[in-house]
């Protein structure tokens, strides 16, 4: 049995599960509190992490959090993507499936990085006339003249 096995099996255990719903408890209840006074994010994370431990391991929060997601799912996608849930995961990958497979190959989609769309150019020449140059062209032939 590996490391992470056991530790998963310690953390399945029914003790253990309440001293880390106990852990959560105190520190959403009373650290978090405590410290957010102090300069910092310290209360916020504290906080969180007590959040984090009741979720895992109470059937009654993981209801409340469900109705919560129901009622607000932006920020439900939030604390989904901060617990590091599995179901989250799996629904961003089928989003992001299902938007694949649903836009145009790239090359149907029109360009839009064009930097002067529509700004009047195409009405002006683009090669210059010849007597446009013709003073230019006559100043570099005269200085490329050798010298004696």
């Amino acid at each position: 049995m590996t490391l992470g096995e056991r530790l998963q099996a310690f953390r399945d255990a029914r003790l253990a599960q309440s001293l880390l719903f106990g852990l959560g408890l105190f520190l959403l209840l009373v650290a978090a509190p405590l410290s957010s006074p102090l300069p910092g994010p310290g209360g916020t994370l504290l906080a969180v992490a007590g959040l984090t431990l009741i979720l895992r391991t109470s059937l009654w929060a993981k209801r409340r959090y469900v109705r919560f997601k129901r009622w607000q799912p932006r920020a439900g996608s939030w604390f989904d993507w901060g617990l590091r849930r599995g179901s989250a995961k799996r629904r961003e990958a089928l989003r992001k499936e299902r938007e694949r497979q649903e836009s145009p190959p790239p090359s149907e989609v029109p360009r839009i990085d064009d930097p002067l769309p529509k700004a009047g150019f195409e009405l002006a020449p683009i090669d210059p006339t010849p007597t446009e140059t013709a003073p230019a062209e006559a100043a570099a032939s005269a200085e490329e003249a050798p010298r004696h």
